[in-house]
């Protein structure tokens, strides 16, 4: 078993792998090759001593998605677009952020303008019971985020990515059981995990309940600033519920042979079957072609399959493999 945690998240065909000096992206571009971009980790809440600490590590998750995630994903939907192999292929761009930054407009509106809109009108039929108002906010939270997880899955763009998600997870499973990284072997292990990002955010939206439910502000005679407040203040405990959810992640990644931790886990290993599908043996590949510079950058010696073809001379952004499966 490996003492070092590695993941990442599945990107518009493709997979991109994180360990602890690089991250790598693997994609498949339409000419069926498997295109690769490695970079090193240079932000802070990498290289630091401080983004190591309890409750603070859990911020890297944050950072990942919003960040390195957001990134990766526009450069795998820049090489799945291109249409010849020699276009220069860019991780940003004004279209990008722009969509970025309405997506996640979008989320703030119905994870959190929505549920606390809706609570706040729903607890008048409770004579504004404080109680009443935080347990409605928190399941119209949990409710919407699981309706929209299923209505996603049902896209088939989005059925792909989620099988390119089952791929991450396989290929994460194989390395930690210490397995040979070929495709036979990586297919079959489960499209599960313990570290996945969907159990953190669920995690994330219990906790918030817990965490959010003395922050009503009723005492506050107008209700717009009472609803100003409210939101204010989910916003900025975002960090502080992400650190609790990290390490509870941790704690039950360490002890899953444990009973009380294997009921701790179900539900979120239950939720992964919304954002995770079997992958094909070319999503596979795709997986495994992101995990090996990321271990090769931490010295990190595993056994690897070797390449269906010999590479092409190495390069930032390199093609490595033809086939769509192996």
């Amino acid at each position: 078993m490996s003492t070092k945690y590695y993941g990442g998240q599945a990107v518009i065909e493709g997979v991109m792998m994180r360990g602890q000096k690089s991250m790598a992206v693997a994609v498949r571009n339409p000419q069926g090759e498997i295109v690769v971009h490695e970079e090193p980790l240079t932000a802070k809440i990498y290289t630091s001593s401080w983004g190591k600490w309890p409750f603070i590590r859990g911020l890297t998750l944050l950072w990942d998605a919003l960040g390195l995630g957001m990134r990766a994903l526009m450069w795998s939907a820049d090489v799945a677009m291109q249409e010849e192999e020699s276009q220069e292929v860019e991780f940003s761009g004004p279209v990008a952020w722009t969509t970025v930054a309405v997506s996640l407009i979008f989320a703030v509106g119905l994870f959190f303008l929505l549920p606390t809109f809706v609570s706040k009108w729903l607890a008048t039929f409770f004579d504004d019971n404080p109680a009443v108002d935080a347990l409605l906010e928190g399941g119209i939270r949990l409710v919407l985020f699981v309706a929209y997880l299923w209505a996603i899955g049902l896209m088939p763009d989005i059925r792909r990515v989620f099988g390119y998600h089952g791929a991450e997870h396989k290929t994460i499973n194989a390395y930690e059981a210490g397995e040979e990284l070929t495709v036979a072997n990586v297919q079959r292990y489960s499209v599960q995990h313990t570290r996945c990002g969907t159990s953190f955010l669920l995690y994330v939206l219990v906790i918030s309940i817990l965490l959010f439910a003395p922050l009503t502000f009723a005492w506050v005679e107008s209700t717009w600033l009472a609803l100003l407040l409210r939101f204010a203040s989910r916003l900025l405990l975002i960090p502080v519920v992400a650190g609790i959810a990290y390490e509870i992640i941790r704690l039950s990644a360490s002890h899953e042979d444990n009973p009380a931790m294997r009921l701790l886990i179900a539900p979120g290993l239950l939720l992964q079957k919304l954002t995770t599908r079997e992958p094909d043996d070319g999503m596979v590949a795709c997986a495994i072609a992101a995990l090996e510079p990321v271990l090769a950058a931490d010295g990190v010696a595993v056994k690897v399959s070797a390449p269906s073809q010999a590479p092409a001379p190495a390069s930032e952004e390199t093609p490595v493999s033809a086939p769509a499966t192996s």
